[in-house]
């Protein structure tokens, strides 16, 4: 299956659409209930008014999920990317495809949705491969993960205090990009789906907290509003290419509720 290169192509029905939102929020709610806040143990330094991972190295170039409902191993890999640079000083795409095709005893669902601390878990046990060596091919494929191959590996995860965005802010200061979920469901008014840069900061009390969609906050800063600097997983042709500004301090669609990032 080829993978789509525009967000028009894969955004062609509300169906298609609504199949690629795929993340559990009540599945991840049950799972991050039981991981006690004392995993957290993040120091907190100062964090400054903004900031941006992006000019520090420790992101990727905005990938596509094509028409596979992936997002949460997009996410995943986004924020493992970040802090294997942060280890190694290293910027290494992972593979998606690897966690697609290979985390399904981790209750994930390849192409039908998961949960990025799932994949967490699974690259504990197991290490994840690069994506030049295991490439996504936006379908469900028998696993090929070949352990002498490995480019990372992680301890576990961690969670972010639910709907503290204070914390959340400098959580994501001090440790790098955090794999978060939002609601991005269709609606009558199509705000996340057809966000471009023109509509500035995505401000829409209305958007339900029911989180569908997993992404990758990769910094925050503040105009007329604070915001959230959010990476998706739907090629540069969506968006500000590829990225999104959420408001910050209003739980926008449900991002602060379930942060989460890979120990390493």
């Amino acid at each position: 299956m080829p993978i789509h290169s525009s967000v028009n192509s894969v955004f062609q029905t509300n169906k298609e659409y609504n199949a690629l939102l795929t993340v559990n929020a009540a599945e991840e709610e049950k799972l991050l209930d039981g991981i006690p806040l004392s995993k957290w143990n993040c120091s907190l330094s100062a964090a400054p008014e903004t900031w941006d991972w992006r000019p520090y190295g420790y992101v990727t170039p905005v990938k596509d999920q094509g028409s596979c409902g992936s997002c949460y191993a997009f996410a995943a890999v986004g924020a493992l990317e970040g802090q294997l640079f942060k280890q190694t000083g290293k910027l290494l795409p992972l593979s998606e495809q690897n966690l697609v095709d290979c985390s399904g005893d981790y209750h994930n669902n390849g192409c039908g949705g998961g949960l990025a601390m799932r994949c967490f878990s699974y690259v504990s046990d197991h290490g994840i491969m690069s994506e030049r060596k295991y490439p996504y091919t936006a379908e469900v494929g028998p696993c090929e993960y070949q352990n002498a191959t490995k480019e990372a590996w992680c301890k576990g995860f961690n969670r972010v205090p639910s709907l503290d965005e204070k914390v959340f802010r400098d959580t994501l200061y001090e440790v790098g990009p955090i794999a978060v979920s939002v609601n991005s469901y269709f609606t009558h008014r199509d705000t996340f789906k057809n966000y471009v840069s023109s509509l500035g900061v995505l401000y829409q009390p209305d958007c339900s907290t029911r989180t569908n969609h997993a992404v990758l906050a990769v910094g925050y800063g503040s105009s007329y509003l604070d915001y959230w600097i959010v990476k998706n997983s739907w090629g540069t042709g969506w968006g500000r290419d590829g990225y999104i500004l959420m408001a910050r301090g209003y739980n926008q669609c449900g991002i602060a509720r379930r942060p989460v990032y890979p120990i390493m």
